[in-house]
């Protein structure tokens, strides 16, 4: 019997360091490939007309997650959307690189608590981040920028991090004269990582972020989600943080806020805003998209609303001719010089092409009656104006 014991103790011993490893190496790589899936399909059409169109594009992305995932950007990767080789394929110029860091159990679009159990403190053991992003929201936003930091070092000729219009223009330049550099831009999708702290917002802005979303997918310090309990609009903190990003060289981002916090933004500000993801409420009826009227008080300000590419915004057609017709709505709501493209990839949400596939997009605009100036202007060049008014 005491072999037997002897036996099972290693067995058990056995058993819990395989869970271990698994735990620590495949069980990130699975929640990657199961948030982030392309809908498997055969190759889009491009027409000749979009072939030659798209090399010339200025293209600009405002929103992935893809600093959230273990996984080295710098090379194709095989699952995700986004990745430095494919942006290039995509011929895609900038790309805003948001730092998730912290999202509510249960998520869903109607009702969050802040309270609920937070998914990312368990992905980021899971993916041994440092030990001090496992308990600071600050922390994970900062940890985010390094990664992207470090990306740039080991591919400097690819990638360069943008802080500034003079950073703008110089990786514009480049492009223009052949070189395939894609620019990152740093963001938070929430402010919740200047834990109650405006002083807080000068660590982000020396770690490199530029875009600051006001909330995610629950109510936090600065006022109410769209998808939170309260409704609410902005607190005094909140209002503090709208003036301190609307007053340095930073772009405000109103994806996720309550309707109140956008309608409580646009009274005390006069910046161009951002809506980086989302859709058209008048072409897909649903709370994620903010009604339409409100997105006209936000393109009235020189801003953008940026189109996704998931099903939630686009009433189930994710395919690049879907996201067409959104664009088409968009510019039909809103005006064709405030409408972006604010894909979500890597937010973990299932979509029908990756950012290697935009050719496709560029055919689908023309197909949908887009001028080619139009889709100039959609694929990247609204983007460029606003951050060349935002940035210093």
């Amino acid at each position: 019997m005491r072999s037997f014991g002897k036996w099972l103790g290693r067995l058990l011993l056995l058993a819990v360091i395989v869970g271990v490893i698994g735990f620590f190496t495949v069980l990130p790589r699975y929640v990657e490939d199961a948030s982030n899936a392309v809908v498997p399909h055969a190759p889009y059409a491009v027409s000749d007309r979009a072939a030659a169109l798209h090399p010339t594009l200025t293209i600009g992305d405002w929103h992935a997650d893809s600093l959230l995932w273990s996984r080295d950007i710098t090379r194709r990767g095989s699952r995700g959307q986004v990745d430095i080789p494919r942006l290039q394929e995509g011929n895609v110029a900038l790309q805003v690189f948001t730092a998730v860091t912290k999202s509510p159990a249960g998520l869903n679009y109607d009702n969050n608590s802040a309270e609920a159990f937070d998914n990312i403190t368990l992905l980021a053991v899971a993916q041994l981040w440092p030990p001090r992003t496992w308990n600071s929201l600050l922390e994970r936003a900062l940890y985010q920028a390094e990664k992207l930091h470090e990306a740039q070092a080991a591919a400097p000729e690819q990638l360069r991090i943008i802080r500034s219009r003079a950073d703008l223009d110089a990786l514009l330049e480049a492009r223009a004269a052949g070189a395939p550099m894609v620019g990152g831009l740093l963001g938070i999708e929430g402010a919740h990582p200047l834990e109650g702290d405006l002083a807080n917002l000068d660590r982000l802005v020396e770690a490199g972020h530029r875009l600051i979303g006001l909330q995610h997918f629950f109510d936090n310090e600065l006022g109410g989600s769209l998808h939170g309990v309260s409704g609410s609009g902005l607190t005094e903190f909140g209002r503090a943080v709208v003036k301190e990003v609307a007053r340095r060289g930073l772009v405000l981002d109103l994806a996720h806020s309550s309707p109140q916090v956008v309608r409580d933004v646009l009274e005390i500000t006069d910046i161009p805003l951002v809506v980086s993801h989302t859709g058209v409420h008048g072409h897909c009826p649903v709370k994620r998209n903010l009604d339409d009227a409100l997105m006209q008080q936000v393109a009235a300000t020189g801003g953008v609303i940026g189109m996704g590419y998931w099903a939630e915004v686009t009433c189930d057609d994710m395919t690049p001719a879907g996201v067409a017709a959104m664009v088409r709505a968009a510019i039909d709501t809103v005006g064709e010089d405030h409408v972006s493209l604010g894909s979500d990839f890597d937010g973990a949400v299932e979509t029908a092409f990756d950012t290697s596939e935009l050719a496709a997009l560029t055919s689908a605009l023309l197909d949908a009656g887009l001028s080619e100036e139009q889709v100039r202007k959609v694929m990247g060049g609204n983007m460029v104006r606003v951050l060349r008014a935002r940035l210093e």
